[in-house]
């Protein structure tokens, strides 16, 4: 039997990177998945290929900073698979640039979709994990949510916002007697386009701090990561399987760090 067998899970921005490992490896331990995204294309790749492996899951095109669409996701999917086990709020973007150089639209763009979604999917996953009996909600932080970054004031401050916001609704859960877990992640550098798409003005930043020049993002993580190389998107989900598995039923409030020993 899997370890999330007879689950069902949303996995917000599945269509790629983090996301997509998230969803193939729920599924692959038994969850009924639901892949998350604006990304139609891929996100209907990565159902279908879950498919094709055996598992079981569907694609819903979601806008994570829409309320209503929130209300749509949770209700369709707890009315076809019979209730929500797990949310996993992965979704994000990370904009990067000197503070004084940011613009208020990039500041707010980004608050909307990394901290705006995550309080959406977790207000309105809460009551249907309730009526299914427990839930885990699994809230996708970074370790630029533990320490600031050159370069990534704007992403630090998301992701340091959520980091406190899963420990509150955990605490609030806890209090209420709801069978409901609620812990963050925080990965390290992982080899993903969120990663590969840093401006250069954050790489230069970000190589000044690290190593004393600007280098290119797979000379950079390995400087970052005393482990010598940046992660994958499954060091980080099957980091996601437990916190949302049963093994972590003790686990609430919680902050699993995955980063190759870089906040060590």
């Amino acid at each position: 039997m899997g370890r999330v067998e007879g689950k069902t899970a949303i996995v917000t921005g599945g269509a790629s990177g983090i996301g997509e490992a998230c969803a193939k490896l729920l599924a692959q331990e038994g969850a009924t998945v639901v892949v998350s995204d604006i990304d139609r294309s891929g996100g209907a790749r990565v159902a279908k290929e879950i498919e094709e492996a055996g598992g079981k899951a569907c694609f819903l095109e979601h806008d994570v900073t829409s309320e209503s669409r929130w209300q749509e996701i949770v209700a369709e999917t707890a009315s076809a698979f019979g209730g929500l086990h797990v949310l996993v709020n992965n979704a994000g973007i990370g904009v990067g640039g000197l503070c004084e150089h940011f613009s208020l639209e990039d500041w707010h763009r980004q608050t909307a979709i990394n901290i705006d979604g995550v309080f959406l999917g977790t207000k309105h996953a809460i009551p249907a994990m309730r009526a299914a009996g427990s839930g885990s909600i699994v809230i996708m932080s970074s370790g630029a949510g533990l320490s600031g970054a050159p370069g990534m004031s704007g992403y630090c401050a998301t992701k340091g916002a959520v980091r406190l916001f899963a420990k509150a609704v955990a605490l609030e859960m806890a209090q209420l007697g709801d069978n409901i877990r609620v812990n963050s992640v925080h990965p390290g550098v992982i080899d993903t386009p969120i990663w590969t798409k840093v401006t250069p003005e954050t790489r230069a930043a970000f190589g000044a701090a690290a190593t004393g020049n600007a280098v290119d993002p797979a000379v950079l993580a390995s400087a970052m990561a005393p482990v010598g190389r940046a992660g994958t998107p499954d060091d980080i989900a099957w980091g996601v399987v437990y916190l949302a598995s049963d093994e972590a039923r003790y686990v609430t409030g919680s902050e699993l760090v995955i980063d190759g020993g870089a906040t060590a």
